[in-house]
């Protein structure tokens, strides 16, 4: 595969596979197989730009679901993309459940334009009968962290203040789900948190949970899968850790609460998630060197008696969940099930 290849792999899948390359710290060089030049200013250049789809928000056109992107803060760029069933039939007692979605990256590429995750949330739509909000946050390292959490509890406030018909007339705020992937999976979590701290200013938006789709999280100390397949997976440990360097604070290791939400110090804000009643799933695979933290993640919401839901399966990669068709299934049957 090309360097392009490999490029475009990463931006579409936030994920590098090479499958004539064996990694190791010394054969990789992360900037060039992820196709990023580090500017002086503390910007990145990003040389092979994700495919992407515009948005179809023509009711004439023979399409299962209608997509449009409207602006939540246009000085911040940041805005979001939503999408409903075609020809969806609601009376208000009847409205169908509202999936916020945060996409993949690293933190730092990709947006719901993104044709991997446009066609991600287009299924999710079909399978599941829901509106969805993609949200476009900021990226780093122009824009650490936490700037991406901060957008994506804007958009939270920007959704339940809207007068858009397509979130007025068919989303039930009362079931509404934080969904992300990858470094959304990571955002979604510590959105969650925050929006758990203040539930009462959230109305009448409701979440009921959170799903997070092979979270990206990390710490200094290598955990068993990460020693054992590392170098070689399908997200390679250099290639993770810069995008750690590049997306937390400045000054900070991967030991920290962004990278790290194992650490202490949640004990009130989870006590507060277990009285709303809300479930945690977490889906995960051996193939990927996220499994431990996330089965850590799990085992410490279980023991702060969290409504906790783990689905790890054998082998596959980072991105299988939303990359494969047949893997996202098993996450839009949770969301079924959780509605």
């Amino acid at each position: 595969m090309s360097l392009g290849g490999v490029a475009t792999a990463l931006f579409s899948l936030c994920l590098i596979y090479v499958s004539t390359v064996a990694y190791s710290s010394t054969t990789i060089d992360p900037y060039q197989a992820i196709g990023i030049i580090y500017n002086a200013n503390g910007t990145l250049t990003r040389l092979y730009p994700p495919a992407q789809t515009p948005p179809s928000p023509d009711p004439t056109l023979p399409t299962p679901v209608l997509s449009k992107d409207l602006i939540i803060k246009k000085w911040k760029n940041t805005w979001a993309r939503i999408y409903i069933p075609h020809k969806v039939k609601v009376s208000p007692n009847s409205k169908i459940p509202l999936i916020v979605f945060y996409h993949g990256g690293g933190f730092i590429f990709d947006s719901p334009s993104s044709t991997y995750f446009h066609d991600f949330c287009v299924r999710l739509v079909i399978y599941t009968r829901s509106v969805v909000v993609s949200v476009n946050y900021r990226l780093a390292p122009e824009h650490r962290l936490p700037a991406a959490y901060k957008d994506s509890v804007e958009a939270l406030r920007w959704i339940k203040a809207s007068n858009d018909p397509w979130l007025t007339r068919y989303a039930d705020y009362s079931r509404c789900f934080l969904m992300g992937e990858s470094a959304g999976g990571n955002i979604a979590y510590f959105v969650g948190l925050r929006a758990a701290a203040i539930a009462d200013q959230m109305k009448p938006l409701k979440i009921k949970g959170l799903v997070l789709i092979q979270p990206f999280f990390g710490g200094i100390k290598r955990t068993p899968t990460e020693v054992r397949i590392g170098q070689n997976a399908t997200l390679p440990l250099p290639i993770s850790d810069l995008m750690w360097d590049l997306s937390l604070p400045i000054g900070v290791g991967r030991d920290y609460k962004y990278s790290k939400p194992t650490l202490q110090g949640k004990d009130k804000v989870l006590h507060r998630i277990r009285e709303l009643g809300w479930t945690i799933a977490v889906f995960g695979c051996e193939g990927d060197t996220l499994v431990d933290r996330e089965k850590e993640l799990v085992e410490m919401l279980k023991d702060k008696r969290v409504h906790t839901v783990g689905q790890f399966y054998p082998g596959g990669r980072h991105g299988i969940f939303a990359g494969d068709p047949s893997m996202s299934i098993k996450v839009f049957d949770l969301v079924i099930s959780l509605h």
